[in-house]
């Protein structure tokens, strides 16, 4: 694809898929305007540090703004397609008086840029969603015309940013495509995510805590299978609105700590703590519709994602690995 001197916005700009977005979307020719408002979620100077290859590039521009109350016409001028990754992150987190937070930042945000969408036209949304739309279910594996009843307050808050934008589109005929991630990881992933956890105890020699007994499953996606997802996504001109994007890795947690043991040739400490409410037993995609409708073929499988990750981890502690 031929994405030469493109004007592309990108929200979430510093954080874990959109600073490797910007980065892959710089490569391609694009010239990329990212947002953040570095929230204190997990440290702003981490995700800093994810933008450090691209922060001078001529073709990057990065303003440090709140989406519920920037300029965004000016923003959006002359742009094609905004990546829509912002958000507040975290099934665990999303109980309690955290809740305001999620729905100023998952739902108002999303409904902010949706109406300014609808004013100028001709542009693009790729939304990131997640698999936590789909909530508990024993029908695996998980298609994108199935029922969909999230059981954290996260997933209701992707939900809602879904609805919204199918409701602009039926309404206004905004053009937008939503993605379902399914559990994405690699370099600079969130540090309270299990495999940056996991990850950083094996490298530091501290206790591993499992919520569950580990026997749960994930459909784990590797991170440039989901950059790829998003530029397939911005140029894909069918019918369809909605994909699931898994990497075809499906593993229980137990497995996941083998690979790790395998890798780093420690033997792991690890607690079974109470499982968490809200998280699932099993995720699993069919992603027959992202292959047939976008060309999606993810192509980094389990233990070499997690040896990539592994090795970014050691490059980031600066901790020499055996």
């Amino acid at each position: 694809m031929d994405l030469s001197d493109r004007k592309v916005v990108v929200t979430g700009a510093a954080g874990f898929i959109g600073s490797h977005l910007s980065e892959r979307l710089i490569e391609e020719g694009c010239r990329v305007t990212g947002i953040d408002s570095f929230t204190d979620y997990y440290s702003p100077a981490r995700k800093r540090s994810h933008l450090k290859g691209i922060i001078s590039h001529p073709r990057f521009e990065l303003l440090e703004e709140d989406l519920n109350s920037c300029n965004l016409m000016d923003i959006m001028r002359g742009a094609s397609c905004i990546f829509h990754l912002a958000a507040q992150a975290g099934v665990r987190k999303s109980w309690g008086a955290d809740f305001g937070c999620y729905v100023e930042s998952n739902i108002m945000a999303t409904q902010r840029i949706l109406e300014l969408l609808k004013e100028i036209g001709g542009v693009r949304m790729v939304y990131s969603s997640s698999s936590s739309v789909y909530g508990e279910t024993d029908k695996l594996p998980m298609g994108e015309n199935d029922r969909l009843k999230p059981v954290s307050p996260y997933g209701v808050t992707k939900l809602s940013g879904e609805h919204l934008c199918e409701l602009y589109r039926y309404n206004f005929g905004l053009d937008a495509v939503s993605l379902r991630y399914f559990t994405v990881y690699g370099p600079r992933q969130r540090p309270d995510m299990a495999f940056s956890r996991f990850l950083n105890a094996a490298i530091s020699g501290r206790k591993i805590e499992i919520f569950g007994d580990g026997s749960q499953t994930r459909d784990f996606t590797y991170i440039s299978d989901a950059v790829q997802a998003n530029l397939l996504a911005m140029e894909y001109q069918g019918e369809q609105t909605v994909f699931n994007i898994g990497g075809g890795s499906r593993s229980s947690i137990l497995r996941v700590l083998d690979i790790i043991r395998e890798i780093s040739g420690e033997e792991l400490s690890v607690d079974f703590i109470e499982k968490a409410k809200g998280d699932v037993t099993d995720t699993w995609a069919d992603t027959s519709r992202a292959r047939g409708e976008l060309g999606f073929e993810p192509s980094v499988p389990l233990e070499e994602g997690i040896m990539r990750e592994y090795q970014w981890y050691g490059d980031y502690t600066g901790t020499e690995l055996s």
